[in-house]
């Protein structure tokens, strides 16, 4: 598998651990209805979600992290 599939795949993850309990705590907890449940989701699942980017350096190309809750940018492989 390719660093950039990988880049996806670990983006696809992320957002969805954190998209579909934030979409059953927001249905639960306000009174929201119908499509702001999920938009409300969406927008706080893509801000609290890590972001991979794949890069291509002099070494090759290499697996980055950036996320809310770690200070940087942090190299995965």
């Amino acid at each position: 598998m390719s660093i950039k599939t990988k880049s996806f795949v670990y983006n696809l993850l992320s957002f969805a651990a954190f998209f579909l309990p934030l979409q059953v705590a927001v249905s639960y907890f306000t009174n929201l209805q119908g499509i702001w449940i999920p938009m409300t989701a969406f927008v706080v699942g893509t801000i609290l979600a890590p972001k991979f980017q794949a890069v291509r350096t002099r070494e090759g190309e290499k697996l980055f992290m950036k996320w809310l809750f770690v200070k940087g940018v942090k190299e995965v492989k």
